[in-house]
């Protein structure tokens, strides 16, 4: 598989970021950004002690924001109760998203994974957040990820596919850059960063890798890929940080719910007391 060169190394980009989250923003950026980051949130709970009684007040949680007039984009759970929170939800404008793919490991043959997606999608799920084998990658096996990756999108369907990097187990630029790469020419909709299962989970730096890949990819192909930083995402100052980034990096085009999204669990009350203060 070919990659293509890419120009920065670890301290050109850590020097790109604080010159640009370092700016204090005015009192309408600030709120203007965090209207759109709370439009763009995927609300989220992928815990183990999850069950039918929480799922359902966790639907209920995301429609209370409706009844205030503000909406996330999302709620993202586990494949077995996304029936249950179709239902719930149903007519709400939210979409519903679930994780596959052996998450969060990413350790199970392609067949069982493709059933689980196809599980999912006849289920009800519009969106799919895969998550790659990083011990495939991590051993070279670069056209087995790509495969994988294109077997999937295939058994979404009409379902919009998320594919997860997990950038804190890739760690270097070049292992970034290379999966980026990688996930964009197999077809994903959306380059997620991680699992937020592991740390460190999103990072400014896989960001920028990340939405510097996009970028290219759009210049190439005219296509618009979604970014996805996920996990470690708790305060409206950190959301603010990605917001700057793709915003600079991907332009106003990227800044709406269709091709932006910040997966949190915690994240939404502290911008919703904000934007409703």
């Amino acid at each position: 598989m070919n990659f293509n060169a890419y120009p920065f190394n670890k301290e050109q980009i850590e020097a790109r970021i604080d010159n640009l989250v370092g700016q204090k923003p005015s009192e309408a950026d600030w709120n203007k950004a965090m209207q759109l980051i709370f439009s763009c949130i995927d609300l989220t709970t992928l815990e183990a002690t999850d069950n039918a009684d929480r799922i359902a007040a966790f639907c209920d949680k995301a429609l209370a924001y409706q009844k205030a007039d503000v909406s996330v984009a999302a709620i993202c759970i586990y494949s077995p109760f996304v029936k249950q929170a179709k239902a719930l939800i149903k007519n709400s404008g939210m979409q519903l998203a679930t994780v596959a793919c052996a998450f969060p490991t990413g350790q199970m043959p392609l067949e069982i994974k493709l059933k689980e997606v196809e599980f999912a999608v006849a289920q009800g799920a519009d969106e799919v957040d895969m998550v790659i084998s990083r011990g495939t990658f991590l051993q070279g096996d670069f056209d087995t990820v790509f495969e994988e990756i294109k077997a999937v999108k295939k058994a979404c369907g009409k379902a919009h596919l998320k594919v997860i990097l997990e950038t804190g187990e890739l760690s270097t630029v070049d292992n970034i850059r290379k999966a980026s790469e990688i996930a964009l020419m197999a077809g994903a909709d959306f380059l997620k960063t991680s699992t937020g299962k592991i740390s460190p989970a999103a990072t400014p730096l896989a960001a920028v890798i990340m939405l510097d890949s996009i970028a290219e990819y759009h210049e190439k192909t005219a296509k618009k890929v979604g970014f996805k930083p996920a996990g470690g995402i708790a305060d409206p100052e950190t959301a603010y940080a990605y917001y700057l980034l793709v915003k600079d990096i991907l332009g106003e085009d990227w800044l709406n719910n269709k091709l932006f999204r910040i997966g949190a669990s915690r994240l939404a009350d502290k911008v919703f007391e904000l934007i409703k203060a």
